[in-house]
This record gives C-alpha cells, structure tokens and sequence, in this order.
C-alpha cells in the first residue's frame, strides 16, 4: 500500500526476485512511478478498506507492505492484513519513531528511518535472511546481520547459536543496541549480530529463514 518512491522501489525490487505484486494507492497517478517495465498489478483504493485489498488479491498474500505517506493510515492497514486476514508478513512505515515503538509492542514491525526502509522491508517481507556487516583484517571471522523467521520468536537466542554454531554479539531492539543474555528471548522485529565463519554462513541463513526445529525453547 502507497506508490510513492519507498513503495514503487520496494515494488520493483520484489518483481525482480520473481514475486507477483500488487500495488495499491488512492491516487491513480502515483502508479506512473513503476514505470513501463512494471507487470504487477495497480488497484487505485483506500489501502485499509476490505474490498480494495481483496481486489488486490491479499486473499492470496504471503505479505504485505504500508507504505503509505500516513502513519495512521499504514497502521490501520497493517494491522486489517494481519487481524482480518491472517498475513504473516506485515511491515508498516511510521514517520514518528515514538509511535513506532508502541506498534512494534503490538507485534508489527515498523519502519521509523526513510534510508534504510526499502532494505529492511525486503528483509521483513521475506522471512530469515542475513547480510555481511564487517569482517576481520584476516578473513576468518564475520559480523551477519540476521532477521530470523517468524517461528524463531518466543525462542531464546541460545537455540539459534547451538542450531547454527555462530555467537550472536548484539541484539538490535526497538532501535536499540542490547547485548544478549543466556535467558534472552526474541522478539518480533528483532535484528541479531551474529559472528561466525564462512564456512557456517549457508547453515545459518537456512536456520534464519526456516525457523527451529523440534519443540525445545
């Protein structure tokens, strides 16, 4: 929801990695942003009214996206795709950083920073990925940033690590830094620093993205 320029990016970006979209904004204009090249669909609407978004398609969605110009507007939205239809990706752009955090509490990860949103909405709209962050003057060691999967939440860090073999150095919460403990929990919206070697780097993206495994906390 929203075809201003995060939106119409973030749009493209997941057209290339070969997903289907569907954009959605009050004014039909704004879709002219997605250019010729652009094979999703445009649904001109209210972004939280019911009708719009099942003419979207969001019946079918696997996530969904506000990023509309209105804080409002987008948490209204984010939380009709997540309550009334049962989305298990939702991101939502608030501009107030202080109204952000109290919607994070709520279990919808929110955007608060403009150049870094299209980044991490990639990252919270596909499940468990990781990126480089740092490396050692060596080559040895490196400092991943890793968003896990939905499944991981309620967890304690300590499953990842012995999951994966890495350490995780810090946690970023609610824009905070906060170094874990060996009872730390994960939360929604969690971000984790996690160093390992190359070597388990495919380990660690996999356990990111497909959650835990077995029943232990």
């Amino acid at each position: 929801m929203g075809c201003g320029r995060v939106g119409s990016t973030l749009a493209h970006h997941l057209q290339r990695l070969n997903h289907s979209v569907a954009v959605i904004d009050q004014d039909p204009n704004a879709f002219r942003r997605l250019g010729d090249n652009f094979t999703g669909r445009t649904i001109a609407g209210v972004g939280f009214d019911r009708d719009t978004l099942v003419a979207a398609g969001i019946e079918n969605a696997d996530a969904f996206a506000a990023v509309s110009s209105g804080d409002n507007s987008n948490i209204i939205a984010a939380r009709v795709a997540r309550e009334t239809f049962g989305i298990g990706h939702v991101v939502a752009r608030i501009y107030d950083p202080l109204r952000a955090e109290v919607y994070e509490r709520l279990g919808i990860p929110t955007i608060a920073t403009v150049p870094w949103t299209a980044g991490r909405l990639l990252k919270s709209l596909l499940g468990g990925t990781i990126d480089e962050e740092w490396r050692d003057p060596t080559g040895q060691v490196v400092m991943l940033h890793v968003v896990l999967a939905e499944g991981w939440i309620g967890r304690r860090l300590t499953s990842f690590e012995e999951a994966t073999g890495c350490r995780v150095a810090l946690i970023t919460r609610f824009g905070k830094g906060e170094l874990p403990t060996p009872v730390t929990v994960v939360q929604a919206g969690d971000e984790l620093h996690v160093c390992a070697t190359d070597d388990l780097a495919e380990s660690i993206r996999d356990a990111a993205a497909s959650g835990p495994v077995g029943g232990h906390h």
